[in-house]
């Protein structure tokens, strides 16, 4: 068949793989037309404007880049112009209109970065590690109005190991897109694959993650703050209160045990080792601040806590629900 014209509209560096499989091996299955992504924002420390991941992708590659801040008639009589057979959809962040949505001959597709119906919403990586997931995945399907609610085509699922952050599962879901679209792309000029509708009943929602969420309430057990802690790593990351500083947490595991929670009771070869609720937190792995984070022996090295130090615990806010 000839490559389908594809029209891509994404805003984050997740996509990049994807794309340039697309650019690459894929090109045989669909030719990437032109990109749609959201305007140069600040970004880093210094706040400078910036394009993001996706822009400077096709960029690179000479193709046309829209950056509209909103999708009114004229952009959308541009994006008609284009001609697309198909829209692939990746983290843009804007909601698309049924006239957008309608627009390629063959469908908008999306790429969302959990197992639908569940984490629907703005942090599906995160959120189902923070919730203890042992599995998550990549859901193709079609988009319609409502937020993730589209009839799902198929799904490639990713284990989360125990000391999994969102940074090492963020890559590993970016590489599942590949096996996912390349399964998809063949047939849907002939009607396949096919979209199931999700099961409603079943659907959880994940919200816009703030820095406040990244407090930790040590009477919860040692394996819920774990997943907490390495599912908001690196943004917006947990932290505790040491020596008088913020010190941010970058990974965690939880080991069998007992002390009070929130009690230092000293640490091991491999982290700094906490009381709970539930078991033992171990902190693997800790940044001071104006620092680099570093493996807990090292930390300590430069940094010492004391056996008995108290941590203050604060309450967790909820990252997900069954409702939107």
């Amino acid at each position: 068949m000839n490559p389908l014209r594809l029209v891509f509209l994404g805003s984050d560096a997740i996509a990049c793989p994807l794309l340039d499989w697309l650019a690459g091996e894929g090109a045989a299955l669909a030719t990437v037309t032109a990109v749609f992504t959201q305007p140069d924002r600040p970004a880093g420390r210094g706040q400078k404007v910036r394009p993001n991941a996706i822009k400077a992708w096709a960029l690179g590659r000479g193709l046309p880049v829209f950056q509209p801040e909103k999708l009114n008639e004229e952009v959308r009589a541009t994006y008609a112009a284009l001609a697309p057979e198909v829209a692939l959809v990746m983290a843009y962040g804007h909601i698309l209109r049924d006239d957008f949505i309608g627009t390629p001959r063959l469908g908008t597709l999306n790429l969302h970065a959990s197992i639908l119906p569940g984490y629907r919403g703005a942090s599906p990586i995160q959120t189902a590690i923070a919730s203890g997931e042992t599995e998550t995945g990549v859901t193709l399907m079609r988009i319609v109005r409502r937020l993730d609610a589209g009839p799902v085509a198929d799904v490639e699922r990713v284990p989360v190991a125990p000391l999994d952050t969102a940074m090492e599962i963020e890559g590993k879901l970016a590489a599942a897109c590949i096996p996912l679209l390349a399964r998809a792309l063949p047939g849907l000029a002939n009607g396949s694959p096919s979209f199931t509708a999700q099961d409603e009943a079943a659907a959880t929602y994940c919200r816009r993650l703030e820095k406040e969420d990244g407090v930790l309430d040590f009477n919860a057990p040692a394996a819920e703050l774990a997943a907490r802690i390495n599912g908001l790593f690196p943004w917006p990351a947990c932290s505790v209160e040491l020596n008088g500083q913020p010190v941010k947490l970058g990974l965690a595991d939880a080991v069998e045990g007992q002390r009070p929670a929130g009690v230092v009771m000293g640490a091991d070869a491999a982290g700094l080792l906490v009381g709970t609720g539930r078991g033992i937190l171990r902190l693997r792995r800790l940044q001071r601040p104006g620092g680099r984070m570093l493996e807990a022996v090292d930390f300590l090295r430069g940094f010492p806590v004391p056996a008995g130090t108290q941590l203050a615990s604060q309450p967790m806010p909820p990252l997900c629900s069954t409702r939107a």
